[in-house]
């Protein structure tokens, strides 16, 4: 997903990156490590910040909010800088992880609600759970019920509509993404080790250390088709719908809520996919 905004400098003035941690995360050191290792890979240390955010949950750090220093500050204080900077138009928030940080955010300066649009990889709505989701079932309503412009790109593993269908598989990221990329300035030393100078090499290698599944056997860019639909609203399919409750792990309609948010589904695999594919080829250096 990072990788992906970066390619789309042209469409996308990214002002930052807060990190959370999720169970597979290898702690808040590790996710902020993945980040950096992507930022450095598109030359951008220095110029794109990144920040530390919420280790533990929301109900579990909200009581402390108000102190010098809680759980997560950094990320929170820094969206809530940014956010406050915007007159003309929202400032996007695209949470690819638990919602915790903007969770955070919102209760500490309820004045940013008018100022950002929140896109959220996460849920298989209508249906329950997703790791986005169970990560931190208790950050959910706090930012649905605010009022914020909230939408959900969803997941649904095993069903066609949603992120969990825009899948690729090993041979099209070696064919397609080997190689490419921008070259850094710095190696980066990769998570499960071996040293890389373009994202490309860099995906390859994950992918390789990464669970397939389905037939043929595949991953899918869940956070890359979250920000693909900012990029283009035509690559999915959306709907507005009276803002649900998530009671436990289960969704609750509420017909007659007033507050209405975004369901995306229905993504387009091949033009999300055959996207990032150009945009890899055409910032490889001759």
């Amino acid at each position: 997903a990072l990788a992906y905004a970066f390619l789309n400098s042209e469409v996308f003035d990214v002002v930052g990156v807060t990190v959370n941690n999720t169970r597979n995360g290898d702690g808040i050191q590790g996710q902020y490590d993945e980040a950096l290792r992507v930022i450095q890979l598109f030359n951008l240390e220095n110029k794109i910040p990144l920040y530390k955010g919420a280790d533990k949950s929301y109900a579990e750090i909200v009581p402390f909010i108000s102190d010098t220093v809680f759980d997560g500050k950094p990320a929170v204080d820094f969206i809530i800088q940014e956010a406050m900077k915007m007159t003309d138009e929202k400032l996007v928030l695209v949470p690819v992880g638990k919602l915790t940080n903007i969770a955070l955010a919102i209760k500490k300066e309820p004045e940013i609600v008018n100022k950002i649009r929140v896109v959220w990889l996460g849920s298989n709505y209508p249906g329950p759970g997703e790791y986005n989701l169970d990560n931190d079932t208790t950050s959910v309503n706090p930012v649905i019920e605010s009022g914020v412009p909230f939408e959900m790109v969803t997941v649904r593993y095993g069903e066609p509509s949603g992120t969990a269908a825009v899948t690729v598989t090993r041979e099209e990221v070696s064919k397609f993404l080997s190689g490419k990329g921008p070259k850094s300035e710095i190696a980066i030393t990769g998570r499960h080790g071996g040293t890389f100078t373009c994202f490309g090499d860099y995906s390859a290698n994950l992918f390789e250390h990464a669970q397939m599944h389905g037939n043929p056997p595949s991953r899918a860019l869940f956070d890359m088709a979250a920000v693909a639909i900012i990029k283009n609203p035509d690559w999915a399919e959306k709907k507005e719908i009276p803002a649900p409750l998530l009671q436990g792990l289960e969704w609750v309609g509420q017909t007659d809520n007033q507050n209405k948010i975004i369901i995306w589904e229905n993504f387009k695999r091949d033009s999300i996919v055959n996207d990032l594919f150009q945009l890899i080829e055409e910032s490889t250096p001759e």
